[in-house]
């Protein structure tokens, strides 16, 4: 017999990880769409060709792109801060029950430092490799690849030592990390990626009526093409760790 007796909590649950998963089965597919069929389709048009099919299919693509990303992040977020509670409600009570270190830390036990560190670490290791690429303007992909790579590493550990005082679950710190990487990657999407691509689909349509291209565009086409790049990189080891919050417990 199948038990429909749900309580609230856990419909509620269901519907965001149902709109977590669909919303982001949307972005990371176009991410790679535009990553590994993409690129290399436009690299081969004639420039007539591609600045006709440029606009076009840009146009629809980014938005499904931006706003799958925004969505998944919200969905994913509200989500995270659900466990946040059940962990809290889980640590004060086994306070009364502890005894002294481990009771302390139950017993104080707060979202705050959870919650804040994650926005502080990750928007930050967006600033960094924004600096590097959209601001510094470095060019190679190795340069940009170390850039990101260390800073990702350097937060995610960051957010580890911040976070492990015994009462936050495997869970909530995986999801701090992979969802962290989640966060930077939305930002990228939006403060960079999407930022520049509505100027150059602009500027490709008005080359067409005669228009000439703006001198940024070949630098703003380089800076997409690096940070989606990058946004490539790191859904890797961010759906990692997405999975290995519910099947493989990293942390006590």
């Amino acid at each position: 017999m199948v038990d429909m007796s749900f309580d609230r909590v856990v419909l509620e649950q269901m519907l965001l990880r149902w709109i977590h998963f669909l919303a982001g089965i949307t972005w990371i597919g176009l991410l790679y769409f535009f990553n590994l069929v993409n690129v290399p389709l436009m690299n081969e048009l004639d420039p007539a060709t591609k600045s006709k099919v440029f606009p076009a299919l840009m146009k629809r693509a980014m938005f499904w792109f931006r706003w799958s990303a925004l969505l998944t992040v919200i969905a994913g977020i509200w989500y995270w801060m659900m466990i946040i509670g059940a962990d809290l409600r889980n640590a004060h009570a086994l306070a009364s029950s502890a005894s002294g270190t481990e009771a302390t830390h139950f017993a104080h036990a707060r979202a705050g430092m959870a919650i804040g560190s994650f926005f502080g670490i990750w928007t930050g290791a967006f600033i960094v490799c924004f600096v590097v690429v959209c601001v510094m303007k470095v060019n190679s992909p190795v340069v940009v690849g170390l850039t990101y790579a260390v800073v990702v590493a350097s937060a995610a550990v960051a957010y580890v030592l911040l976070n492990h005082h015994g009462w936050e679950s495997s869970r909530l710190i995986s999801i701090g990390i992979g969802g962290g990487m989640g966060w930077m990657m939305m930002l990228n999407v939006w403060g960079v990626i999407w930022r520049f691509s509505k100027k150059l689909i602009r500027w490709t349509e008005e080359s067409t009526q005669g228009k000439a291209m703006p001198v940024e565009a070949k630098s703003f086409a380089r800076q997409i093409f690096l940070t989606s790049r990058a946004n490539f990189a790191l859904s890797v080891p961010m759906l990692f760790f997405m999975g290995a919050a519910s099947h493989l417990p990293l942390w006590g």
